[in-house]
């Protein structure tokens, strides 16, 4: 019953729902916001799962603001915006990949203390956002990019903070690296669910 009373409020008529781009234009404002503090922090802090997750609100920002603008456009479309969004992300996931694997040879331990509270911040700024969007996480493809964007960024977070828990005890690279690679794979994973979902929605609105 609560799957098919998601499913009824995440519709088309969903789609101009003013609470719907007021969430949009919320998840918009605080993921901008979080970029800059993470990218600063992470670029003090020497910390590459930092500046992946900072890159990922940046990019998220950038999904917020194509769902703004294709809301109440037709489902081909919506499904387009979805497919440069997934691109987007396959292409953040390639990006983290290889900065973690760069770091890898010639990196050093990152600040643990500031990689804690940084992460802290954004996982309740993302866990905020993706409970605003919960209701709405089984819509089309640009709905459905949207939650899992959120989903992935909250699940980052819990992981940039238990790399800062590993940092800390062993002094070491490490943990941070490993961190930004699984932000790299839960990247490149949404990407193939919305690449999906989205070129089935434009095979089904062909003639």
């Amino acid at each position: 019953m609560a799957d098919q009373c998601c499913a009824s409020k995440s519709g088309p008529a969903a789609l101009n729902d003013p609470r719907w781009r007021r969430i949009l234009w919320i998840a918009l404002i605080v993921n901008g916001a979080m970029f800059a503090i993470e990218m600063a922090a992470g670029v003090a802090a020497d910390s590459r799962a930092l500046q992946a997750d900072a890159l990922d609100f940046l990019g998220d920002s950038a999904n917020y603001a194509i769902s703004l603008g294709v809301a109440g456009m037709a489902l081909a479309w919506r499904a387009r915006a979805a497919l440069v969004k997934a691109l987007t992300m396959l292409v953040f996931g390639l990006w983290v990949l290889g900065s973690a694997l760069w770091a890898a040879v010639s990196g050093s331990a990152p600040q643990a203390e500031t990689m804690g509270l940084i992460g802290a911040m954004a996982l309740v700024a993302n866990v905020a956002v993706a409970l605003l969007l919960y209701r709405y996480r089984a819509g089309d493809a640009n709905m459905r990019s949207v939650w899992i964007c959120s989903r992935n960024d909250a699940i980052g977070n819990l992981a940039v903070m238990g790399a800062a828990l590993g940092v800390f005890g062993t002094g070491q690279r490490w943990p941070d690296l490993g961190v930004a690679a699984i932000m790299a794979g839960l990247a490149i994973w949404g990407a193939a669910e919305i690449i999906r979902q989205a070129r089935g929605e434009l095979a089904a609105g062909r003639p």
